[in-house]
């Protein structure tokens, strides 16, 4: 004889939760996806303005400058590739997405993965959650997106800063527990305050930790704003998107191209600044 085990309302729990929040913060919602957009556009509109060839002249430059003159003209190069084929628009529309969300979830993760770092108790609470949302798959953040922000660029930059944050948490706390102990006593000895230990010692210490944190968050930005294609956002991904719609395989590959071209300038640069002692003439 089978047991009848009765099924428990999860999904029906966490709707309700969702039409709750969507009807009595709708005015919160509404503002946040009023100013988000306005950064979007006026980011985009930046970056628009600027003739190619403009562009490109400032991103090799930054190359050179953070890096190497080999990752400057690799970044010519690059570009220039992605404006013959077409694709420049669609390129300036997913660094805009990338940037405003990486900048969004660097500034809600620094102070948690400082609050991680000194407090054992919220450190014990914050890693399971950091757990559960980097094993959560991508696609699911854009449900919880769509009700609270519509169909369109804002509900992207939701999901993206969602999936996107659990690593600079992660490596922010790591690089500032990995501070030796011997210098935290020393200034402890010499009388100064947590503030001024956290400023003056340990962020110094853990800042190439912390940029590998805001480096993996880039990446995991620029993955997110291409799946968030799905739920109208613009850039390469609805070029991805739109030529698996069609079936036109080729145009496909080439937006993969510019994706992997624009991953691969965001990562050499972060990783530059992260080690600066590497650039070479």
């Amino acid at each position: 004889m089978a047991i009848d085990i009765p099924r428990i309302p999860l999904g029906d729990g966490i709707e309700g939760g969702l039409d709750f929040l969507t009807s009595h913060y709708s005015v919160v919602t509404r503002g946040i996806s009023r100013v988000t957009q306005s950064g979007i556009t006026v980011l985009n509109d930046g970056l628009m303005w600027l003739p190619e060839w403009a562009l490109m002249a400032i991103i090799a430059l930054i190359c050179w400058r953070v890096a190497s003159w080999r990752l400057g003209v690799g970044a010519v190069l690059g570009l220039a590739l992605i404006w013959n084929l077409g694709l420049w628009d669609p390129m300036i529309e997913t660094l805009t997405l990338v940037v405003i969300a990486t900048v969004v979830a660097v500034i809600i993760a620094m102070p948690l993965g400082v609050l991680a770092a000194i407090s054992d108790r919220f450190y014990s609470v914050i890693m399971p959650v950091l757990d559960f949302m980097q094993t959560m798959p991508a696609f699911v953040y854009l449900i919880p997106a769509i009700p609270f922000f519509g169909i369109g660029s804002v509900s992207a930059i939701f999901a993206t800063v969602i999936f996107s944050m659990p690593p600079a948490i992660r490596f922010t706390t790591l690089g500032i527990r990995q501070v030796p102990k011997d210098l935290i006593e020393a200034a402890d000895a010499f009388g100064a305050t947590r503030s001024q230990k956290l400023i003056k010692i340990q962020f110094p210490l853990s800042l190439p930790t912390i940029m590998a944190g805001i480096n993996q968050t880039i990446m995991l930005a620029l993955s997110m704003v291409v799946i968030a294609a799905m739920i109208g956002a613009d850039g390469l991904g609805s070029e991805v998107w739109r030529a698996i719609q069609r079936l036109r395989p080729g145009d496909g590959f080439e937006a993969g191209i510019a994706v992997v071209i624009l991953a691969m300038l965001l990562d050499r640069i972060t990783q530059a600044i992260r080690k600066p002692s590497k650039k070479t003439s």
